[in-house]
């Protein structure tokens, strides 16, 4: 059957022609049924529909089957609030495990006066929907200019060494909440969900440069371990022979002072003795001297005076040879 287009808006309608030959009355009554369904429509489980009435806004609904006026009057935008967007800062993915880095972007001086090649990964999502639609002109590029200048910012507040190694989720936590502050200071109705550094590394001119002096630090590392180690294993054998050395003199110095000691007690004794009888003591030291002196000879011990008591005094008896 022969039919004729309508358009009403964002709708086509086919009208039989045969209808046509009805009267305007019945046309337009009808066409106006088709208008007033066009107004009919569903906003998804991760949706929220925004409703504007001549362009102004008027209300938000909610997932589910809605109505507003038909177009022109009323026109709705369903944004995604539960989806997660990603931009990619200094590469681009081009199929599934291919890259290609943008140098434009990835290229970034740092605090020392560096430079280092950094990739970045943002992930976002609607936080308020009305600032989103009505205050955010252009969101992906707007998301990728704040996030590159947010990283360079970051970047340039830190060391290169601490770029490449221990800085990196210091970077990323930096560069989140700098680009939040950013996005709410111009009420964009975005919420930065994850930052990620996908890689740092030197420019490729000078990266050879840079693993050497990386191997160079690994060779300090490893000589200041093995000069720790070495001095972690002689300090205590050192230590230890010291103590064995303090002990040993002063066993020593205990030893030396019993034996000055005992000295001191026999030469007491023998003084006592000495004070009784002095002649005597001093002839029985004089035999014992020479007896010690001499050991192996005949000795002869000839008696002073007439009484002869001094052998018998001195106990000699069992001297060699003595008579």
């Amino acid at each position: 059957m022969a039919a004729k287009r309508i358009i009403f808006g964002d709708s086509e309608i086919r009208v039989p022609e045969k209808l046509l030959t009805l009267g305007i009355f019945p046309i337009f009554g009808i066409a106006l049924i088709f208008w007033l369904f066009t107004g009919v429509y569903t906003v998804g489980p991760d949706e929220v529909g925004v409703v504007q009435r001549f362009g102004k806004y008027i209300r938000v609904v909610q997932s589910g089957l809605n109505y507003h006026m038909p177009f022109p009057i009323e026109t709705v935008k369903t944004p995604k609030v539960t989806e997660v967007k990603r931009i990619e800062i200094g590469f681009r993915t081009i199929g599934k495990n291919q890259y290609r880095t943008v140098e434009r972007e990835s290229l970034m001086l740092t605090g020392d006066e560096n430079i280092v090649d950094a990739e970045l990964i943002v992930q976002y999502k609607i936080k308020e929907p009305i600032n989103y639609l009505f205050n955010f002109i252009g969101p992906e590029l707007t998301m990728r200019e704040a996030s590159e200048a947010s990283l360079r910012t970051v970047v340039g507040r830190h060391n290169i060494d601490e770029a490449l190694t221990s800085g990196k989720l210091m970077i990323q936590e930096e560069t989140k909440e700098l680009l939040q502050s950013i996005l709410d200071k111009y009420e964009t109705g975005v919420q930065v969900v994850a930052v990620q550094l996908q890689d740092v590394s030197p420019p490729k001119q000078v990266i050879d440069s840079f693993k050497d002096v990386a191997s160079a630090k690994e060779d300090k590392n490893r000589m200041i371990n093995e000069a720790e180690g070495y001095r972690n294993n002689v300090i205590p054998k050192a230590r230890g022979e010291a103590q064995s050395m303090i002990l040993e003199a002063e066993g020593f110095r205990e030893s030396r002072i019993s034996r000055a000691e005992g000295d001191v007690a026999k030469f007491k004794a023998i003084l006592k003795e000495y004070s009784k009888a002095k002649d005597v003591t001093r002839k029985r030291l004089y035999l014992e001297a020479m007896e010690e002196i001499l050991p192996g000879l005949e000795k002869y011990i000839v008696p002073s005076g007439e009484d002869g008591n001094l052998l018998n005094l001195l106990n000699l008896g069992g001297t060699k040879g003595a008579k």
